[in-house]
């Protein structure tokens, strides 16, 4: 039987440009515009800037731009720094249905790293994007989320595989090179959720630029002649078995080149966990329709998934990264700021008494009966002192692949990231990501802001 590993790796090397159904490669697009303005937003947060300083001391002068600076360096350490600056805010892609991997981060970084140092086209990058997110996901697939339940982010242990994939395609890897790069990249998985439960939030941050960093060296190992094993997925001491539990191997390769799963892609309008996305809009659409302010409410119950409960269930948070993973604390705040401003999110917010003390009044229970592929569909109820009551199904917001921002929502986001950064030269540079596959060279792009 052929290793799933091996079938991904030719999927991989094979696919070509004209083969990308063309919505495919505008939300490829997209998500690569996204996740320039918010590694460039990232650069400026006092933990990006710890993770800067290590890149810029330890790393020879190079092509790659580390976003939000003007310093490029060798491309592993572009990997490093830009994948968690696109992580650094809680402002990055990911996908719906969750397959717990962050697309952007993942994928666009070492993708453009290598494409500065390579003089690579947007046709090529968008390719390497497209091939990278149908393998990640459906490793994210398989998982089915079960590495998380046992302690791990997920996102650090997949993203690894796509970087990979993306960094070996632009490479122009051959297949069994490329199966080799997935084989080394699970020896490369990392990150813990435990920051979750006992604060030292910054560490999540790093998860994102590991698993860039990760994919990179696997590929170019790879490259070199390095080997790793075959049934790195579904081995008796592989992915699937070591770091998961309750997996579906089949969903490796289901459907391969035939669904798109790229069209899965998820964009945030708010610096804050997707798991608070449909009940911070379930909040703020009641409050815009019965013009109450936060220090009206009284209480807010949320019934949503499972991983709400244990993981985001969270209503004293102890530092703002665990703060943005809160779903009482980030419902209390967009009752109280404005949460598509990402500056609202900060430390004055997390030590706003009004805040914090309503987010000690959000009750998150158990939602029963929601089906599989709607784990973010959230019941809200939320009640004023007064004595009034308000109800809210909530099953979408904005973002989500059944209600994409429109190419004005994607702009306004890029703008409020990149401020007060040149407008000028952030207006142009929109405008050639969002016109990716017309771009020659990608390192002719000035992303210095």
């Amino acid at each position: 039987m052929t290793a799933a590993a091996q079938t991904l790796a030719r999927f991989a090397t094979d696919l070509t440009f004209d083969r990308i159904p063309a919505e495919v490669i505008e939300r490829a697009r997209t998500c690569m515009t996204d996740t320039i303005a918010a590694a460039t937003f990232g650069a400026g947060l006092p933990w990006s800037k710890i993770i800067i300083g290590y890149a810029e001391r330890n790393s020879a002068p190079g092509n790659s731009l580390i976003l939000g600076t003007r310093s490029r360096v060798r491309a592993p350490f572009a990997c490093l720094a830009n994948g968690a600056l696109a992580h650094a805010f809680e402002m990055d892609s990911l996908c719906h249905p969750s397959v717990n991997v962050h697309p952007g981060a993942s994928l666009a970084v070492p993708g453009l790293a290598v494409a500065q140092g390579r003089s690579k086209s947007g046709r090529d990058l968008l390719t390497a994007f497209v091939a990278g997110y149908e393998v990640m996901y459906r490793i994210g697939d398989a998982a089915r989320g079960s590495g998380e339940k046992i302690g791990f982010h997920a996102p650090g242990l997949h993203g690894v595989f796509g970087g990979a994939v993306v960094v070996g395609k632009l490479f122009g890897l051959d297949a069994q090179s490329m199966a080799n790069a997935l084989g080394i990249a699970g020896s490369l998985c990392s990150g813990l959720l435990e920051f979750s439960k006992s604060g030292g939030g910054m560490v999540k941050r790093l998860h994102l630029g590991r698993a860039a960093e990760g994919g990179f060296m696997a590929a170019i190992l790879a490259r070199d002649g390095f080997t790793g094993p075959a049934a790195v997925f579904e081995g008796r001491f592989g992915f699937l078995n070591t770091f998961c539990r309750d997996t579906d191997p089949a969903r490796l390769t289901r459907a391969l080149g035939e669904e798109w799963h790229s069209l899965k892609t998820m964009i945030k309008r708010y610096a804050c966990h997707i798991t608070a996305h449909i009940p911070v809009t379930a909040a703020l659409d009641l409050q815009a329709e019965h013009h109450f302010a936060g220090n009206d409410v009284a209480s807010i119950s949320v019934a949503g998934s499972d991983k709400m409960v244990s993981h985001h269930n969270i209503p004293e948070p102890q530092d703002l990264a665990m703060a943005q993973y809160s779903t009482p604390f980030c419902v209390a705040l967009a009752l109280h700021r404005d949460p598509l401003d990402p500056r609202s999110f900060s430390e004055e917010s997390l030590n706003d008494p009004a805040v914090r003390t309503l987010a000690r009044n959000v009750k998150i229970e158990l939602r029963q009966g929601a089906p599989g592929d709607h784990a973010l569909v959230s019941h809200v109820v939320l009640r004023l002192k007064d004595g009034r009551e308000f109800t809210r199904e909530q099953r979408e917001f904005p973002g989500m692949p059944s209600r994409p921002l429109s190419r004005d929502e994607l702009f306004d986001k890029f703008l409020k990231l990149t401020a007060p950064r040149d407008r000028a030269k952030a207006e142009r540079l929109f405008a050639q990501l969002t016109e990716a596959e017309k771009v020659a060279d990608f390192s002719a792009l000035d992303f210095a802001l």
